[in-house]
This record gives structure tokens, C-alpha cells and sequence, in this order.
């Protein structure tokens, strides 16, 4: 149980999820960098997340420190993000996120309310933008991301939850108070 990926997945489902993850490498490694990629497919997203940063730091010159991710969400193409015909000039698209205790609205581009017996559903593609000296923008909430549904985690030994990744700062029309006292967290994987 120590050595594989955290899931709270049943065997079945964590073999599927395992050959899924082999496969998405093996088009990486065959066709290069990829235009979008499967963010739950990766084994410590938190590093690929500190590379893509570090990339746009060097690049640029800038002191990592003084550099954080803005996020567009990218509504108007295919879950997969396989119609995006090119690269970001600066950091990464993503996909493969679920929401919880909320949906995102295509119409309005922002979060809103879940509809009826809808408990979790995926995120749109996602432009994890790096910016300098980033300091937020209005109407917007900072959605916690985890790998698996616990919420829960402990230290690794360097320094990062071993559940929790990161926050995502998603275009809202309503007060982030809402979203916190709902619960709104995003997740890299499901139970099934």
C-alpha cells in the first residue's frame, strides 16, 4: 500500500488507472510535450506544477518566489483539450479535474451551484497561467485541488501533502463565502 500512488480507488479500478497513467507517458515520451496534460495522470502534480514555474521563472529571470499561477478556464473546447492547436506562450493547460459542491457554467464562465444529483463533475480545460508578482484578481475563489476525495494528508519528506496540491483561483459571481461553506474542493481522482 506504501508504494503505489495515493487512490482510494477498488483494485480494478486503480489497474485501469495505472495503465491509463502508462499510457498517457508513453504518448509523451513518443510525441514530445504535449499541448494539454492529464494532470491526474501524474504521480506528484505538485512538482510538475513547481517546474512549470520554474520554466517561466528562468525564461524570464525572475525569482521563483515572486511567481504564481493565474487560471483560466477554457470552456469553448473539447474536455481533453485535444482541438487546442498549440502550446500556451506561458505555463500549461490541464485537464482531468472533478468539482465538488458546485459546476462550472459555460454560459456565464464562472462557478454556480450544482444542479440535482450531480455530486461531482469535471473541469473544463484549465490555462494554469504563471504571472509575476500575481496578486489575484476580483471574483474569483481559491478552489483547493487534492489528488483523492479524503481531504487529508501528511507531509512527505519534501515538505508537500502527500494529498493536497494546490489552489486554483475560479471566476465566481457569488461571494467565496458561499463556496467555503459549501465544501467546494477540486479532485484529481474519483472512487471509481
Amino acid at each position: 500500500a506504501g508504494v503505489g500512488f495515493l487512490s482510494l480507488k477498488p483494485l480494478t479500478a486503480w489497474y485501469k488507472d495505472l495503465n491509463d497513467r502508462v499510457s498517457f507517458f508513453k504518448v509523451w515520451y513518443n510525441s514530445g510535450h504535449p499541448i494539454t496534460f492529464w494532470v491526474s495522470g501524474l504521480f506528484f502534480p505538485q512538482a510538475f506544477f513547481t517546474a512549470v514555474m520554474q520554466n517561466f521563472a528562468r525564461a524570464n529571470k525572475y525569482a521563483i518566489d515572486r511567481i504564481d499561477f493565474d487560471v483560466h478556464v477554457r470552456d469553448d473546447v473539447k474536455p481533453d483539450g485535444s482541438d487546442i492547436p498549440e502550446h500556451p506562450p506561458a505555463g500549461c493547460y490541464m485537464y482531468g479535474m472533478f468539482l465538488e459542491g458546485c459546476r462550472w457554467d459555460e454560459k456565464v464562465h464562472a462557478l454556480a451551484p450544482s444542479l440535482p444529483k450531480q455530486l461531482f463533475v469535471p473541469v473544463p480545460v484549465v490555462l494554469f497561467k504563471p504571472e509575476l508578482d500575481w496578486k489575484g484578481r476580483g471574483g474569483v475563489y481559491a478552489c483547493p485541488v487534492y489528488k483523492v476525495l479524503s481531504r487529508k494528508g501528511t507531509l512527505s519528506t519534501t515538505g508537500h501533502s502527500t494529498n493536497f496540491v494546490r489552489d486554483m483561483v475560479l471566476a465566481s459571481r457569488e461571494d467565496p463565502e458561499i463556496w467555503i461553506r459549501a465544501g467546494v474542493a477540486a479532485f484529481l481522482a474519483l472512487k471509481y
